[in-house]
C-alpha cells in the first residue's frame, strides 16, 4: 500500500508552504483521501504530481546565421 502523507510532509516534499497543497486539494488537482476530518495525500500522487508538471529544458540548435557586428 502506498504511503499517506500529512499536508505538512507534501509541503516539505515540494519546498513549498502548506498553502500550496491545500490549494491543491481544494481545486481537486491531485488525489486525496480523507480519513474522518483529516485529508491524506498518497505518496505516489506526490510523484504523479511532480511527473505531470515538470517542464524539459529546451534545447537550442546553432542556426549558423548569426553575424559578428
Amino acid at each position: 500500500m502506498d504511503r499517506l502523507l500529512t499536508v505538512q510532509q507534501v509541503a516539505e516534499r515540494l519546498g513549498t508552504g502548506v498553502r500550496f497543497p491545500r490549494r491543491l486539494i481544494e481545486e481537486r488537482r491531485i488525489t486525496f483521501v480523507k480519513v474522518g476530518r483529516h485529508v491524506r495525500i498518497p505518496e505516489q500522487a506526490v510523484d504523479a504530481f511532480v511527473d505531470a508538471n515538470t517542464v524539459e529544458p529546451v534545447v537550442l540548435r546553432p542556426t549558423g546565421l548569426r553575424r559578428v557586428a
